[in-house]
């Protein structure tokens, strides 16, 4: 009867225990579920972030390149308007040069004229004096011939009553023949004088008046190109002023989206931690294997070991492991994607994916020791089940607990986080981005160990100001 009471108890223990069992393995699937819906949220809310901030890098980029350009076109307008107002001086000179030509033509000019009211009155004298010659010549000769002409001398030669009287008429009758001759003569010159004056006349007038027309085309071709380059000087003024005022608008709404590239960061790097504290939450209530070996393409041995490279070149080989081993236990892990390529392009997670680096070093081709730890990894060698790292100066800042330094690198499997003192707790808004992984981690941790601690973000936590290039930590969420 006993027997048969403690096999009831016991079958009533363990129809107990595999209720509460399967109750309890429903509340946890659901409890996990409902996790990876948060995780997902927080997914989605990085994603637009990141969104946002890529629109934002590449409207700073686009109004960058505009402002460059129209710094260019400010520089030429600047040559061109220098160019033409020295033009414009060089025409001024010009100017000045051509007027003193003109005062010098304009006082010949007077001279000339003085020169032509001068012989016109000298004109004017002999054609009086001809007038005046060829009346007295005209009454002599009316005088001397009309009387009786040739016959009239004669007569008077007739009328002598001597040889010696006719001898001296004679004399005479021949005088007063050659003085007419000579005024006639004389009376030809000065027609012939009046002649040359009026050509000489002519002549400096048609000079006169030639020399003032050249004088007159020179000042209006050179004031006609002044008035056009002035024209093209104000246009070209007018489009720099344009394109100044241009270069201050591109200096405003750059200063405004870098306030916003600003504004973003610490919501970003809010994100991030959220997300990966979610997961460490998550993971906490599971333990995942992530070990074991890989079969890769030869591609996705290229890409490991590349971003070994790119993420712990300078560091001990067991670092570059190290590197490894986060990439591979987060490709086995159910927190991030399955495959090697998925891990290292999952966003916001590794910077040197982002900056292009990691192309870059596939381009060339990755060196022999980190192709040798890439494939060591691949086949199932691991130094840890972590998850993240980054530099000791960022977990430090985020207060990470439980991580192991190898190299310059912290490593650890769960975002879980101390307490900090009341004092020391820092705002949300004062939060820098951080790098929840290796994200700069490897390639750049080597220059680290020379620098101080603020100078090792690089290894996956950057600071606000370098948050658009590389703030994302490799070892990610």
């Amino acid at each position: 009867m006993r027997r048969k009471i403690l096999l009831g108890m016991i079958l009533l223990c363990l129809i107990t225990c595999e209720f509460s069992f399967v109750c309890h393995a429903d509340e946890m699937e659901d409890t996990i579920s409902y996790m990876q819906q948060q995780e997902a949220e927080t997914q989605a809310t990085i994603s637009n972030l990141e969104k946002q901030t890529k629109e934002t890098q590449d409207a700073i980029k686009q109004l960058q390149g505009q402002k460059q350009e129209t710094q260019s076109n400010v520089s030429n307008l600047e040559g061109q308007s220098s160019a033409l107002q020295s033009t414009i001086n060089g025409y001024s000179s010009k100017l000045a040069t051509l007027n003193e030509e003109i005062s010098e033509a304009e006082d010949a000019m007077a001279e000339v004229s003085s020169e032509i009211v001068q012989l016109n009155n000298e004109l004017n004298e002999a054609q009086q004096n001809e007038k005046e010659r060829y009346e007295a010549l005209k009454m002599r000769l009316k005088s001397t011939y009309e009387s009786g002409g040739t016959s009239g001398l004669v007569r008077v030669l007739l009328e002598s009553g001597s040889l010696g009287e006719l001898l001296t008429k004679f004399e005479y009758i021949n005088a007063i023949v050659r003085y007419d001759r000579q005024k006639i003569a004389e009376f030809q010159e000065l027609q012939a004088e009046i002649q040359a004056k009026k050509e000489v006349v002519e002549e400096r007038e048609a000079e006169l008046d030639a020399y003032q027309t050249q004088l007159d085309e020179k000042h209006d071709e050179l004031a006609d190109l002044t008035a056009t380059v002035k024209g093209q000087l104000n246009a070209t003024n007018s489009t720099l002023s344009n394109e100044r005022n241009k270069l201050a608008d591109y200096d405003t709404k750059i200063k405004e989206l870098d306030k916003k590239m600003k504004e973003l960061e610490p919501q970003v790097a809010a994100a991030q931690a959220k997300l990966a504290q979610q997961i460490a939450e998550r993971l906490a209530l599971t333990k995942e294997d992530t070990g074991g070996s890989y079969s890769a393409s030869d591609t996705e041995l290229l890409w490991l070991a590349a971003t070994i490279q790119a993420e712990s070149d300078g560091e001990s080989y067991t670092g570059k492991l190290g590197v490894g081993s986060v990439i591979m236990n987060r490709v086995k892990s159910s927190a991030f994607p399955n495959s090697i390529i998925g891990v290292i392009t999952q966003n916001m997670q590794f910077a040197p994916y982002r900056s292009g680096k990691i192309d870059y070093i596939m381009s060339i081709g990755p060196n022999s020791t980190c192709i040798r730890a890439a494939q060591e990894v691949l086949n199932g060698a691991r130094i840890g089940d972590y998850l993240f790292f980054m530099t000791q100066y960022w977990a430090d800042y985020y207060r990470i607990k439980n991580y192991t330094m190898i190299g310059h690198h912290a490593f650890f499997y769960r975002w879980e986080t101390y307490d900090p003192p009341a004092e020391e707790e820092p705002s949300e808004d004062a939060q820098p981005a951080e790098d929840q992984g290796s994200d700069e981690g490897g390639d750049e941790g080597q220059e680290q160990s020379e620098e101080s601690e603020e100078n090792q973000e690089e290894s996956g936590e950057e600071s606000e100001e370098e948050y658009s290039e590389e703030s994302e930590g490799d070892g990610g969420e």
